[in-house]
């Protein structure tokens, strides 16, 4: 147990942190999972939802929550994984493939 006014407070302090750091963390879970299964299925608010999750992923970096390459790099997954489920499959005649 923390014995000076200080320490005290610094316990005060990180309980509020995680609080809050847990619940932007859920948040980002939602809307990640959320953006996933709208470009998988194709429904219309799907673009909605990507931005939705773009936004929480650049709010969370900036307030530290997360770091700033995490969020980049689960954004452009979350963009890959989306323009790949949204594109026809590529034709391409000129490709000759071995026997």
């Amino acid at each position: 147990m923390p014995q000076t006014k200080s320490a005290k407070k610094a316990v005060r302090q990180t309980k509020k942190r995680t609080e809050y750091n847990k619940k932007i963390k859920e948040a980002i879970r939602k809307a990640l999972k959320a953006a996933r299964r709208a470009s998988g299925s194709g429904s219309k608010d799907a673009s909605s939802k990507l931005r939705e999750a773009q936004k929480i992923l650049a709010k969370a970096a900036k307030a530290g929550v997360i770091h700033k390459r995490t969020a980049a790099r689960k954004t452009s997954r979350l963009m890959k994984k989306s323009l790949l489920l949204n594109l026809p499959p590529k034709k391409n005649p000129d490709h000759n493939t071995r026997d």
